[in-house]
């Protein structure tokens, strides 16, 4: 992808506004190339302006994005799907992963300069496409620094930024929504977030977790609703969020398991090819004398997409999407290692049953 260009309708800003969106249009583009790369500028971006929740919050989503496009060349769902559907999957995958960043972004870089200059750069948003919505928004958390408004507003946007660009994008909905195996990994559960974390403060081998599943994909209520529950679980705890952030630090994301589960998960591949698959996991252990599971990182698993521009218009066409900024007052308790470990052991089953599954 090219230097970005002066559009037309900038011609009426002064050359320093002109020359900061310029800057903003290519400082997002050399990091929006890969889920690596992208989940990195979350995360330091964050600890630079922790007051910016979202950032975090994107940082950790974004590792499982990573993770279920390894997951694609890895030694379950490898065996279930075939070139083909892991192609398309990984795109569906990539592609909401890059249209969020590039939207994201660009809003952070102009929240960087307000604090720089001190003053409100905000009216610059609607020259990076960003929706009037979170022009709003922004004005307001410039106004009065509430850090739960600009967070649920940000799940808000993107969530509804991708939906007719990636869900109800006519490919997508033929290729990866409507195949049996996606049905079969929404029936598994496998659509969990997890949230890694060191128990006693210090960096464990062996990552606990907390997170939630979510079963409707599709569903632009649910996405927004899993964000807003995935937040409370990710802040509500102020321990909780120091354990899960000292973990994210000390384990910089690469795309692989491994990060968070290194005696299950390996990114080099113990098995023998050509031998049968057996079941390797039981109770979030491996199995005696059983192989690691292979989990790829991601530089090995996926070249990096050149992407076509994102689709144009502004996603706000009813104002009742504000009733999502009210506030959750339901407790969450997050626990999921149990529930995820019982779908990777269903995975096993599936691998192991393929033929009979995929006639």
């Amino acid at each position: 992808m090219g230097q970005p260009v002066l559009l037309p309708e900038e011609s009426n800003l002064s050359k320093k506004d002109q020359q900061l969106l310029q800057q903003v249009r290519c400082r997002t583009i050399q990091l929006n190339v890969n889920n690596v790369t992208r989940t990195k500028a979350y995360l330091d971006f964050y600890c630079l302006y922790p007051e910016v929740h979202w950032a975090f919050l994107g940082h950790m989503v974004s590792r499982n994005g990573g993770w279920n496009m390894t997951d694609l060349r890895g030694d379950l769902l490898s065996r279930l799907l075939n070139e083909e559907k892991r192609q398309a999957f990984f795109t569906f995958l990539e592609r909401g992963n890059w249209l969020i960043f590039q939207d994201a972004y660009p809003q952070f870089l102009l929240f960087a300069e307000s604090k720089r200059r001190n003053q409100n750069m905000f009216y610059l948003l609607p020259y990076l496409n960003i929706s009037v919505f979170m022009e709003t928004i922004w004005n307001y958390y410039w106004k009065k620094r509430d850090h739960y408004i600009l967070t649920i507003a940000l799940i808000i946007n993107e969530q509804s930024y991708l939906e007719k660009r990636v869900i109800q994008n006519s490919m997508f909905k033929d290729k990866v929504f409507h195949t049996l195996e996606f049905l079969l990994q929404d029936l598994l559960s496998f659509n969990h977030i997890l949230f890694p974390y060191c128990v006693s403060g210090k960096s464990e081998r062996k990552a606990a977790l907390i997170g939630l599943t979510l079963h409707h994909f599709g569903s632009l209520h649910e996405r927004i609703m899993l964000g807003k529950r995935l937040y409370h679980l990710l802040f509500h705890n102020r321990g909780q969020l120091e354990k899960v952030f000292r973990w994210a630090v000390v384990h910089p994301h690469t795309g692989t398991r491994k990060d968070y589960w290194p005696d299950i998960f390996n990114d080099v591949n113990e098995g023998i090819p050509g031998t049968i698959f057996t079941r390797r996991i039981k109770r979030c252990q491996l199995r005696k004398g059983a192989v690691r599971l292979y989990s790829p990182r991601l530089e090995f698993a996926w070249k990096n997409v050149e992407h076509l521009p994102a689709e144009s218009g502004d996603w706000l066409e009813s104002l009742s999407i504000i009733d999502y900024l009210q506030e959750e007052t339901k407790t969450i308790n997050g626990e999921v290692a149990g529930e995820y470990c019982e779908t990777l052991e269903k995975l096993e089953l599936a691998a192991m049953a393929k033929k009979a599954i995929f006639i």
